[in-house]
């Protein structure tokens, strides 16, 4: 893969690859919802697709998981095409959509079963199977349970046993977690990270939480259907040098020029807020605040997270939307 200019890349790719997407591209008549997106994934990693909403995730999910036909380029998952092989594809890939695919009437084992059913599983192999894989997601004792009687969480550990039931070698996963409360996230990243060290699977995820994101093995920052970013989440985070500052101003653009011109720093508007990375960021906000007392109505410093990542490379928040992709 040949990186693209201003896009941040890690060490070269291995030889085998789980997933290599090649100048993948998909347009909406005149829309591109991805322009030439490329990158690879080794066997084994946990690799989160980040972006705000529209920014091409979900797109990237639905030809990687073969049901939308790219405009441009390709993609080869263990080798075989999504594009001219999706078969084959299929039978490697398992997929969690964003949207509950469970039938609420039917009890988790039943679930599992018609699901198995589909992947020509049957008899007391695909009653095993099923077992199995309730009893290492900590379900089994819901096997009876009706669907409609879980809870998020577990509703999504029974999505997580239906991807994982045929032994992909991928899962992908779009938004797996949206709805959830921030303990439940927590604990389907936690049952992700031990399926990816304990069974060996590569996983292949879109999020737009930050925590999913610092807690894979890579992140890959998708905006406006671009590639900006590829990386492990430390390394990305370490290209701001230093503290994040965020100062509030009644006039922002005359802060800003006054900033530049007293201590020498570029601030970025974002939002009408002032941005600025700098080494020492109480020391800064101690020292702009004494210059410019009234001018500034609050500030804040941080240490860098994937949010500034992003705003960073695009000038946006994670938080704005593009048009649906």
């Amino acid at each position: 893969m040949t990186p693209a200019a201003g896009v941040a890349h890690e060490a070269a790719e291995p030889r085998e690859t789980a997933v290599d997407v090649r100048a993948l591209s998909r347009r909406y008549g005149e829309r591109e919802a991805l322009k030439e997106v490329s990158f690879s994934v080794p066997p084994g990693q946990m690799v989160a697709i980040l972006g705000p909403n529209g920014g091409g995730k979900t797109t990237l999910f639905r030809i990687l998981a073969t049901l939308l036909p790219a405009t441009g380029g390709d993609a080869l998952i263990f080798g075989r095409s999504v594009t001219t092989d999706p078969h084959g594809v299929r039978r490697r890939i398992g997929v969690v959509f964003q949207k509950p695919s469970l039938d609420p009437r039917l009890t988790v084992m039943e679930n599992l079963i018609h699901h198995g059913h589909l992947h020509a599983l049957a008899g007391r192999n695909l009653r095993n199977r099923c077992a199995a894989m309730l009893s290492s997601l900590g379900l089994i004792d819901r096997a009876k349970d009706f669907v409609a009687s879980l809870s998020g969480g577990l509703a999504r550990r029974v999505e997580l046993a239906k991807g994982l039931l045929h032994r992909p070698d991928l899962l992908l996963l779009d938004e797996p977690n949206t709805g959830l409360d921030p303990a439940a996230r927590r604990e389907f990243i936690t049952l992700l990270d031990g399926l990816k060290k304990r069974d060996g699977v590569t996983i292949l995820l879109t999020t737009h939480f930050l925590e999913e994101a610092d807690r894979s093995d890579r992140v890959v920052i998708l905006d406006r259907g671009r590639l900006v970013a590829d990386g492990a989440a430390a390394t990305l985070r370490s290209r701001i040098g230093g503290d994040v500052v965020t100062l509030s101003s009644s006039n922002p653009v005359k802060l800003r020029d006054d900033i530049e011109a007293r201590f020498g720093l570029k601030a970025g508007d974002v939002h009408g807020d002032l941005r600025v990375e700098t080494p020492g960021g109480h020391d800064f906000i101690r020292a702009v605040v004494e210059a410019f007392p009234d001018a500034i109505t609050s500030a804040t410093f941080g240490r860098p997270t994937l949010e500034d990542v992003f705003v960073q490379l695009t000038g946006r928040r994670l938080s704005e939307e593009d048009d649906p992709a």
